[in-house]
């Protein structure tokens, strides 16, 4: 059974003339129907009106260092995620999938699409934005909508269950 860790949990409070990224690192975060405590997603906010099949983003460790060795330096959080998962392989996760991380079940909703949002990262700004959105083409990471709430610690397992 497909498995990994939480490697990292990202969250970014709203702040005023910001959007949701560089997201900070946390040890441990509630996860809600609504999203993850603390966390506050821009575009899931403002223009899907808090839509619950984009609660959790989540990314692997994997594409984090495949952008890294294409000559990207993205770090856990930057993409907007909220949990950033080690040993587990990003081909293999699927729609509809579900998977335990902590004490809350979470069910894969759809791929993120890359953003203009984007652009405010320091190492990709305006010039550089069409080409990181290409590079970024189904691999921005999952969106995830809560099945269970609970609460997610860094190192819980990352467990798809049946």
């Amino acid at each position: 059974m497909a498995s990994g860790n939480i490697l990292q949990i990202s969250i970014k409070p709203s702040t005023p003339g910001e959007h949701g990224l560089q997201k900070k690192a946390v040890e441990s975060a509630e996860i809600h129907f609504g999203g993850v405590d603390g966390d506050y997603n821009n575009f899931r906010q403002e223009k899907k009106k808090g839509e619950p099949d984009m609660a959790v983003m989540l990314i692997t460790k994997g594409i984090l260092d495949d952008l890294n060795d294409e000559g990207w330096p993205v770090e856990s959080g930057d993409l907007g995620e909220n949990l950033t998962i080690s040993d587990l392989s990003y081909a293999s996760i699927q729609p509809e999938q579900k998977y335990r991380v902590g004490t809350a079940l979470l069910q894969i909703s759809f791929k993120c699409e890359p953003c203009t949002y984007l652009y405010s990262l320091s190492y990709i700004g305006f010039e550089r934005g069409p080409e990181f959105m290409k590079t970024l083409k189904d691999r921005r990471g999952w969106y995830a909508r809560v099945l269970e709430e609970g609460v997610v610690k860094n190192g819980d397992l990352f467990q798809l269950v049946k």
